[in-house]
């Protein structure tokens, strides 16, 4: 047997082409294969399993793009409400226009046409969905929490409020720009909440993390604060010299 006839079909100028998915043989091959034939067949096989796999992926990737491209073409559905999500939106924006212009309201006033069910919903689910620590800390729930905080232990003269609310019942009675008198007693009232105030923000200290692993450069908390505070100002400058004293080549001999 010839090197080219034991080399197999693929390097003769007979062999038929792979690409084609078919198997074809000469009855002269078939007789004179053996062993080398044999492992050829099942490398043809095995080719043509593949190929078979990369049709069928080939069908479900067109199948699933003209699925896609069906959907994303039809009509919207309809909802339960028997139109389609866009449309109820179109319409609900619609008459909440012509509600505000009922009422003489631009859009920016739309929150008054809540009813107190909604707005106490809508306030529920403020409070049960907090802003994240760390990412906007003066927002209006924040401060507006902090108001309830500081009016919580505010005492409240109700006869008072009534006899003034009394003496300006009428519209006509009331003075813009003007704000009455205040007595003294209200004024001590202020006055202490603005002390208790600042005395607990001096009181109060946040625990700091330890580190065991950094070096130690300071005698109290005091002065550990105000090293902080230089190592942030000139600790680049001073990096140098730090590493030559612990080196001990920063002074001369």
């Amino acid at each position: 047997m010839s090197v080219e006839r034991r080399v197999g079909i693929l390097v003769s100028s007979d062999a038929p082409d792979e690409s084609d998915g078919v198997e074809s043989h000469s009855d002269d091959g078939e007789d004179n294969m053996g062993e080398d034939s044999v492992n050829l067949t099942g490398r043809k096989k095995k080719l043509f399993e593949l190929r078979l796999k990369m049709n069928e992926a080939s069908k479900a990737n067109q199948s699933a793009m003209v699925a896609e491209k069906k959907k994303t073409e039809a009509p919207p559905a309809e909802s339960s409400r028997g139109m389609s999500n866009q449309k109820w939106i179109e319409e609900r924006k619609k008459k909440i226009g012509n509600l505000l212009d009922a009422n003489g309201l631009d859009m920016s006033k739309a929150y008054m046409l809540d009813t107190q069910d909604s707005a106490e919903a809508k306030y529920n689910k403020w409070e049960k969905e907090p802003v994240l620590p760390g990412l906007d800390v003066f927002n209006k729930k924040t401060l507006y929490d902090a108001y309830k905080k500081r009016t919580k232990n505010v005492a409240v003269d109700v006869d008072e409020y009534n006899r003034m609310k009394e003496a300006d019942r009428e519209a006509s009675s009331l003075q813009y720009g003007k704000a009455p008198k205040l007595s003294d007693d209200k004024i001590e009232r202020m006055v202490k909440e603005l002390k208790d105030r600042d005395k607990k923000h001096q009181s109060f200290s946040r625990r700091r993390k330890f580190h065991e692993e950094k070096d130690i450069d300071s005698i109290n908390d005091r002065n550990e604060h105000f090293n902080k505070k230089i190592e942030r100002a000139f600790g680049k400058y001073t990096l140098e010299i730090k590493n030559n004293l612990e080196r001990g080549n920063a002074l001369p001999d």
